[in-house]
Order: C-alpha cells, then sequence, then structure tokens
C-alpha cells in the first residue's frame, strides 16, 4: 500500500512508501479507499519540520488531514460500500475535558486532542484508512470530484456557526460581508455569505489568475489594495489571511456592531507600530466582537456538506487549481503562486 509520510520534526523527509501497512482493524470499524487528498498552508509547514506530532512509538507521520474516499466495507451499518465519506480530523482528548465530553473538540481545553495527519493520529494520505463511524461524514454522490474540499468547509461552517450566535446578541440584520484572502478558506467563506443572501466583498492582493473570476460568479465584489481604502464598512469580515497588518486594518474598518471572526493563523515575529489605545476606544465604543475561529466538530462537517451539496459543481472545481497523481506527490506538495487549491489524486 503506497502511504506520503515524513518524519516529523524533520524537514525535507517527505516520501513515497510502497510499503506501507494496511491500517490496523482498532483504527476504525469503517474502511475507506483514498479518491484524493488536499493539500494546505499545514502540510506545507508539517513538510518544512516546523510542525507535526508523530503517532507513539514512531518518528513517521503518515500526512493528509483533507480527505475523500469511498467505503469499502462497514461492519456497523453506518455507511454502505460505495459511499462517498471524509473523515474528521481531529478526535477528542482521552480525559475528556468538559468540550470533548460532549463531542465539541473543536473546543478543546486542555490540547490532549489528537488529528489525522497532524498530530498522533496518521493521515489520510494512503491507499486504504480506517475511521470509527463518529468521524466518518457521508457525502452526495455529486460532490466526488469535488467533495475533498469538505474539510476547509467544515472550518468555514463552524466560523458562520459562531458569526450568528454572536449576531444574537441584540437585533442583528447583517447586510455587507468582507471576506479578506482569497485561498480557499476565503472562497468557501463567501460562498457560504453568498448562500445567506448577503452582499459579499472580497479583498486578495492577487489581480490574476481565477480569483477574480470565481468570485464575480458568486454575485460577490473583488477588490484588491489596502482595507483602509475600501468604501465598505461591513457587518461582518471573516479574516482569512493571518496577515498582521490585515487583522489590524479589519479591525479598524468594522462597522458598528460588527463582528470579525479570524481565521488565518500569523507566524509571528513580526512588529507593528500602531495606536492600541484608538483601536481599543473604536472597539468598545462601536461594540464590535473579534473573536479567532479554528477546526470543527461533527456538526459543521454536516453543515459543510449541506453548503457544498448547494453549491454549483464547477464553481467549486475552479477552486483546484492542480490535481496530480501520487507518484507526482513531491511536485504536488511544491506551492506555486497561482495554486488555490491543490490535490492528490489516488486514483490515477
Amino acid at each position: 500500500m503506497r502511504a506520503i509520510t515524513v518524519t516529523a520534526g524533520v524537514a525535507d523527509t517527505l516520501r513515497l512508501d510502497d510499503g506501507w501497512p494496511e491500517p490496523r482493524p482498532e483504527e476504525g470499524a469503517i474502511l475507506v479507499e483514498s479518491l484524493a487528498v488536499g493539500i494546505c498552508g499545514t502540510d506545507h509547514e508539517i513538510v518544512a519540520g516546523e510542525y507535526g506530532q508523530p503517532p507513539p512509538g514512531t518518528d513517521t507521520l503518515v500526512v493528509g488531514h483533507e480527505s475523500l474516499g469511498r467505503v469499502l466495507e462497514d461492519p456497523t451499518g453506518t455507511l454502505r460500500p460505495g459511499d462517498l465519506v471524509a473523515g474528521i480530523v481531529r478526535h477528542p482528548d482521552p480525559v475528556p475535558c468538559v468540550n470533548c465530553a460532549v463531542d465539541e473538540w473543536d473546543m478543546c481545553r486542555n490540547g490532549r486532542y489528537t488529528e489525522h495527519g497532524i498530530k498522533e493520529l496518521p493521515g489520510f494520505a494512503r491507499d486504504r484508512w480506517r475511521v470509527p463511524p463518529p468521524f466518518a461524514v457521508g457525502l452526495d454522490p455529486g460532490l466526488a470530484e469535488v467533495g475533498v474540499l469538505l474539510e476547509p468547509a467544515s472550518v468555514v461552517a463552524k466560523a458562520w456557526e459562531h458569526i450568528e450566535r454572536i449576531g444574537q446578541r441584540a437585533e442583528w440584520q447583517p447586510k455587507t460581508v468582507l471576506v479578506t484572502g482569497a485561498g480557499p478558506i476565503g472562497l468557501l467563506a463567501a460562498l457560504l455569505a453568498s448562500q445567506r443572501g448577503l452582499t459579499v466583498h472580497v479583498l486578495d492582493r492577487t489581480t490574476s489568475g481565477p480569483k477574480p473570476a470565481l468570485v464575480a460568479a458568486l454575485g460577490a465584489t473583488y477588490h484588491t489594495g489596502p482595507v483602509a481604502e475600501l468604501e465598505v464598512e461591513p457587518d461582518i469580515t471573516l479574516e482569512c489571511t493571518g496577515a498582521p497588518n490585515v487583522v489590524l486594518d479589519v479591525m479598524c474598518k468594522a462597522g458598528h456592531n460588527g463582528i470579525i471572526c479570524l481565521t488565518g493563523v500569523s507566524s509571528g515575529g513580526r512588529t507593528i507600530d500602531f495606536d492600541a489605545g484608538a483601536l481599543n476606544r473604536t472597539l468598545v465604543l462601536e461594540n464590535n466582537v473579534v473573536f479567532g475561529s479554528v477546526n470543527a466538530n461533527r456538526r459543521h462537517w454536516q453543515l459543510a456538506a449541506a453548503a457544498l451539496g448547494r453549491a454549483d459543481p464547477e464553481w467549486l472545481a475552479g477552486l483546484i487549481t492542480r490535481r496530480l497523481p501520487v507518484e507526482a506527490y513531491e511536485q504536488a506538495y511544491t506551492p506555486t503562486a497561482d495554486d488555490i487549491k491543490v490535490v492528490l489524486d489516488f486514483t490515477r
């Protein structure tokens, strides 16, 4: 069996192992044949040796946390052979904390959760994998070409759920959304905003390639340039770049009672000179809320599956800018300037 692996914590050890063992039964009752694995910034950090923890007793980590496969067998009857399925990435900690105890592992309080392809669980970049029934999400058969987008869509679905919960603090009739960053998370955030009937603005530094057309196809407006120059005071902002200057700018740009959701992760190590007092004054006097959001629980995965099912499949396919066979794994894990989503195809 083929698997894409790294020596955890060691840069430039990405490799294709043709003799990887079959998934162990204790990994889960549902046996799945891989169709595709998506690649994101977290994967690039793992390949660079900056992140990633192997399962106990080994220094090798199978990568891949954005999955799509077909069920080969499920003795529990939860799914049927041939069903399209994705594996939920995070599993709860063994204690468990108060959140993991109620299946809200995305809000784990003690950090002892595990994650496929990231933290102590083997990833999905292998020909076959197993998963327990509670961590398998069935997909509409029509999503066979694009269902690998479910993991990033689940992150966005959680962000939107929390935005809407916060919005209920008062009478709330949002109209305008600003999304900063037109990568997979940003574009999917814009998709879910458009599905809510909101006026959507997307800002990105790219002026060419597929991004402007993808935004336009949603009926949204594409912008480049500084946040401060936008003639928009958004009710909702989803910040998807993690760029420190953009993070600060969207806090200053929000409208009254605005909600700013931060989904991008900053690398740190950069200092910006800004007026913290003025920012504090704005946030307080305008009743603004700034919060961070990461990962997703099963409820969010199901919401994401429903959102993808309502989307135009051709639009979703436009997010996948490179689809490469497993043997071209080195090329797949080497980012290029025009990438939106790169997919490793296990069927080719």
